[in-house]
């Protein structure tokens, strides 16, 4: 008897979680970094590529269809939360464009747009560079995979951090963008810090929404439709109060 030649199984299997947490987070950051500082619009393509590569490795590793919140059994629900997300966000914005007090938040020099961009952006750039990544990686794959072994609670938890760390680097200049924010932090090195720890705070806690949007619809479809209406709604209420200003 040598139990010292085959490790225990419960070790094993935190040593093979932790391996697999380790390789999605690294692809992630290199997708990251990659669509900040590479070529126009890398996520265009390195978004749906990334997302299917990492759907493939969750299969291989033993996770369902039902882990990744991709079952057809669950489509429906999903499909009736979805279209619940898109109209309630819809109604905050319109409420936040017309009140003066909150209108500065839709006033980013990054959505300075001819509206023909403004759809382009809305409609493919966010969906396919930004939401599908974003869904698939943390809304699917890890939380399926931490779920699976260790828990809805845990798996939430960890899904939303990284999901905040992720927007580091798209924050970086996000008291200069944004009009609201930087009336709130200012626009010197102490205002980016702050913006960006903010950006990180308020991402993880959107991803805890997310996540928990995920579990009651049991589909993806859910939490990504929430997720492109937060941000391409944004793009075009942003775009139609920044052409109505210069007119």
């Amino acid at each position: 008897m040598s139990s010292s030649v085959t490790p225990h199984p419960p070790v094993a299997a935190r040593r093979r979680l932790l391996l697999l947490l380790g390789a999605v987070v690294l692809i992630l950051a290199a997708v990251n970094v990659a669509d900040k500082y590479g070529p126009r619009h890398t996520g265009l393509v390195a978004g749906p590529v990334v997302a299917l590569g990492l759907v493939l490795l969750a299969r291989r590793v033993g996770l369902t269809w039902h882990d990744l919140g991709l079952s057809r059994r669950t489509l429906l629900p999903g499909l009736k939360y979805a279209v619940g997300a898109v109209l309630a966000v819809a109604a905050v914005y319109a409420i936040g464009a017309a009140l003066p007090l909150t209108r500065s938040a839709f006033l980013d020099a990054r959505y300075h747009l001819h509206p023909g961009a403004a759809l382009l952006t809305a409609f493919i750039v966010v969906p396919l560079g930004t939401v599908l990544l974003e869904e698939v990686a943390f809304r699917g794959v890890l939380l399926g995979l931490m779920s699976r072994h260790r828990g809805a609670v845990l798996a939430s938890i960890t899904s939303s951090v990284l999901f905040g760390f992720w927007h580091i680097l798209p924050s970086l200049r996000l008291n200069e963008a944004n009009q609201a924010v930087r009336a709130a932090v200012g626009a010197s090195l102490t205002g980016q810090v702050l913006a960006v720890l903010g950006a990180i705070a308020f991402t993880a806690v959107a991803g805890l929404l997310l996540c928990e949007l995920r579990r009651r619809s049991g589909s993806l479809l859910a939490a990504a439709a929430l997720h492109w209406a937060t941000n391409g709604l944004g793009v075009l209420v942003g775009t139609a109060l920044a052409a109505l200003r210069l007119a």
